[in-house]
């Protein structure tokens, strides 16, 4: 067997268990696997790196070990340029579109309703989520460590929190979104396009008090969801205000 240590910086630690968090540990081997499969091995997505030091060399995942290799692994930087050293992806999706697992339904209509285009479906498999992620060039957001280990994955992230309004800040926070919201643009139903509607198109579908007492409208172009500014709009706008206020 053959021995190379490895340290994992900042949330990459989240994936090690306490003895091994925020430090230089022993990685023992055999053969010349690469940096990539041991990384996995360890517990660590690779979608999850962006850059490895090996000796104080940055090295792509196809790099092979070697005993008494000193490895550094660092997660995904989406604000920093890092440009003149092996990143190892293309680049930050900076047109910022996401695809969710079944776990994260709730936070698919926060992300929804700050206008990020955020496709979720009870229905789709882990593989249907990766096509879809390689295709639309769609940042996966899971629950679920697994998924983020295909090999075809190449943007993705998995959510710490349990709670949903967490989750929201913790991907506002991660990807650096505080400048991107549009809020109510997207339906919170099925992602659609919302469009404004005169009152008049609409009047049949909505209850008396309803009609009675508000007058703009919008309606959503897929599902035709209907949306007004009630006290909903208030309550929400206050939630992306004090998320705001974290940069």
């Amino acid at each position: 067997m053959k021995t190379a240590s490895f340290r994992f910086y900042e949330e990459l630690n989240d994936f090690l268990p306490e003895q091994k968090r925020k430090k230089n540990f022993s990685y023992r081997f055999s053969g010349s696997p690469s940096v990539k499969d041991a990384i996995e091995a360890i517990g660590i997505p690779h979608s999850e790196v962006d850059l490895i030091l090996i000796n104080g060399e940055s090295v792509t995942f196809s790099h092979h070990l070697s005993e008494k290799d000193s490895v550094s692994v660092y997660p995904v930087f989406e604000s920093l340029d890092i440009s003149p050293v092996n990143r190892l992806r293309e680049n930050p999706l900076r047109d910022t579109r996401f695809i969710l697992d079944v776990h994260l339904g709730k936070l698919a209509k926060y992300l929804r309703m700050a206008g990020f285009d955020t496709l979720y479906e009870r229905h789709y498999s882990d593989s249907e989520i990766v096509d879809i992620s390689r295709n639309e060039k769609r940042i996966i957001l899971t629950r679920d460590v697994g998924i983020l280990k295909y090999k075809r994955v190449t943007h993705g992230y998995w959510i710490r929190s349990q709670n949903p309004v967490e989750q929201f800040r913790e991907v506002i926070r991660h990807f650096d979104l505080y400048n991107q919201f549009q809020p109510f643009q997207r339906c919170m139903h099925c992602n659609g396009v919302i469009e404004k509607a005169p009152k008049s198109q609409v009047t049949q579908h909505l209850k008396p008090k309803t009609r009675q007492y508000y007058n703009d409208f919008y309606r959503c172009t897929r599902c035709n969801k209907i949306y007004w500014k009630g006290s909903h709009v208030k309550r929400m706008q206050e939630l992306m205000n004090s998320i705001e206020k974290d940069k």
